[in-house]
């Protein structure tokens, strides 16, 4: 692979997270989950990638994510957030919130429209990105920072791009059956793939695993569908304690279950993105790249379900911004006017069309005393999960 070269300091950094790992490994019998790799390499405290100081979006970081290509995202978000919180407490939570644009941008419009929430918090879990945050929202004295994810809340939690960056076990159909794909060492300590015995509880999620061919690879999620428990708890406890409704607007790449797990896709999803490259070796400079999966949002919804929460929608990214009225936030730019005009629209159609973000990326709402409006429920696939 031909990628940029990192900086002296970052490559010390990457050497020192890969010591760490691999004496984890050797505390470990000589293997680790990949989970347990990933775990480490994006969050090991000081080192891993979401928790050291490595910028990570926009032009000098390793990818762009909806709210840094146009402010209209927030914006449209925004409008949402106001039609559910008729029916919550007036507050907003927002779950590893980035560069804070998306929220910059959600307040912003909330301000012109008259509406001030009570708390935006945010959740995040690297200081160098609420470093970040603390700068651009330093106008708007309502946002709070939380460590952790609030017992119970009333209100509107929004999660962009969260999902995908929780740690993924990693199985592989063999002759003699299913085996957990894990992190070993080779003699000179470089990272190497070796497979196990697998618990059978990894193969649960996934819908006729026997009769998917041999060599095939995957991931499967249990990180993910422990955090959506933890969330959709949050959110039926905000409800019975406030007698207000609550929900979730998660916003990711990915599948249902029955188009996660197809012939097609028999290496998985697993990808690195470093210096806006998109690569698949995870273990090219642990701590400096970002390692990614597509969610399974069939295993999502179910974990919702499962704490007596309400599926309320799920649908394509462009079905729910145009449904939100992102098309009418970009006519405040006169067509007229192509200097300011044109790379809206060019934004837009970067978010909307089926050839980029409108289709890979899926939006998953769930809640508990709360009704979307009619216009959401035009385009619901969630009988497709």
């Amino acid at each position: 692979m031909q990628l940029p070269q990192p900086t002296p300091d970052a490559l010390a950094a990457s050497h020192a997270l890969h010591r760490l790992i691999a004496d984890d490994i050797r505390r470990n019998s000589g293997w680790i989950s990949f989970a347990r790799y990933m775990e480490l390499v994006l969050y090991a405290p000081g080192l891993g990638y979401y928790s050291g100081g490595a910028a990570k979006l926009g032009k000098d970081g390793d990818f762009t994510t909806a709210p840094e290509i146009t402010p209209l995202f927030g914006a449209a978000l925004a409008h949402v957030a106001v039609d559910v919180m008729q029916q919550t407490a007036p507050q907003i939570l927002e779950f590893g919130a980035g560069s804070g644009k998306l929220a910059h941008d959600l307040l912003t419009e909330l301000a012109a429209m008259g509406i001030q929430p009570d708390r935006y918090c945010i959740v995040e879990l690297s200081g160098e990105l609420r470093a970040r945050q603390e700068q651009m929202l330093r106008d708007f004295p309502q946002v709070v920072w939380l460590d952790r994810l609030p017992e119970s809340f009333s209100g509107v939690v929004i999660g962009n791009e969260v999902l995908d960056a929780m740690p993924v076990h990693l199985v592989h159909k063999t002759g003699q059956g299913w085996r957990e794909r894990g992190v070993g060492l080779s003699a000179s300590d470089a990272f190497v793939f070796e497979d196990r015995p697998c618990d059978d509880a990894l193969l649960k999620q996934i819908p006729d695993a026997d009769v998917l061919p041999d060599g095939y690879l995957t991931e499967v999620h249990p990180v993910a569908s422990g955090f959506m428990h933890s969330l959709a708890a949050m959110l039926r406890k905000g409800r019975e304690e406030s007698g207000k409704g609550a929900a979730a607007i998660l916003i990711d790449y990915g599948f249902p279950a029955h188009e996660y797990y197809l012939d097609q896709r028999a290496q998985g999803t697993l990808m690195c993105h470093y210096r806006h490259h998109a690569h698949p070796d995870p273990f090219y400079l642990p701590g400096l790249q970002d390692i990614t999966a597509h969610v399974d949002f069939t295993a999502t919804a179910r974990a919702a379900l499962e704490e007596r929460t309400d599926l309320l929608g799920y649908t394509s990214q462009a079905s729910f911004l145009l449904a939100a009225g992102i098309g009418d936030l970009l006519l405040r730019a006169s067509p007229a006017d192509p200097l300011h005009y044109l790379p809206q629209a060019n934004a837009l159609q970067k978010l909307i069309s089926p050839a980029e973000m409108g289709e890979l990326f899926k939006v998953l709402i769930v809640g508990s005393g709360v009704q979307l409006p009619e216009k959401f429920a035009r385009n619901d696939r969630s009988h497709r999960l």
